[in-house]
C-alpha cells in the first residue's frame, strides 16, 4: 500500500510518501529514503460508507449543559419543522435557541418556564414525520 500524507517537524511541513504494510514500512522525504518499523502500530481501518443511507435522526432533544428554561414555544401535539426553535435555554448567561432536530409531531414536553435543567435530560420528545424511503 502507498499512501502520500503531510507531516509538520519542528514546525516545517514535509509531504511523505509511505509504502509498506504492518509493521515494517518505507519512507521517502525530499528524494531521500527510511525504512520504518512500528512494531506497537495497528492496521488502520478503512472507514466504513454508510451504502447511501441517511442516519436516522432522534426526535428526544436535550441540552448537552445545565442551565434555565425561558420559554417553551411548543406544546403537546403540536406540529413542528426541522430547525424550528422549541425552545430558549439560558446558560452560562446565555439565552441559546434550541432547534428541533426532526420534523413531525411534539409528543411530550418534559419542562416549564423558569425551570432549572440537568444537562442531557430528555427536554422534548418529537415523534418524525414517517418518510418514504424508510424500509
Amino acid at each position: 500500500m502507498t499512501d502520500t500524507r503531510k507531516v509538520i517537524v519542528n514546525g516545517t511541513e514535509y509531504e511523505v510518501e509511505l509504502e509498506g504494510e504492518g509493521t515494517t514500512w518505507k519512507a521517502t522525504v525530499g528524494g531521500q529514503s527510511f525504512d520504518i518499523e512500528m512494531p506497537e502500530a495497528a492496521v488502520a481501518a478503512k472507514p466504513r460508507r454508510s451504502g447511501g443511507r441517511k442516519k436516522k435522526k432522534s426526535g428526544t432533544v436535550s441540552a448537552n449543559i445545565p442551565g434555565k428554561v425561558v420559554t417553551v414555544e411548543v406544546e403537546e401535539g403540536q406540529e413542528v419543522a426541522e430547525g424550528q426553535v422549541i425552545l430558549i435555554l439560558e446558560a452560562m448567561k446565555m439565552q441559546n435557541e434550541i432547534q428541533a432536530p426532526v420534523s413531525g409531531t411534539v409528543v411530550s414536553v418534559h419542562c416549564s418556564e423558569g425551570e432549572a435543567i440537568e444537562a442531557n435530560v430528555p427536554l422534548v420528545v418529537i415523534e418524525p414525520v414517517a418518510s418514504e424511503d424508510e424500509d
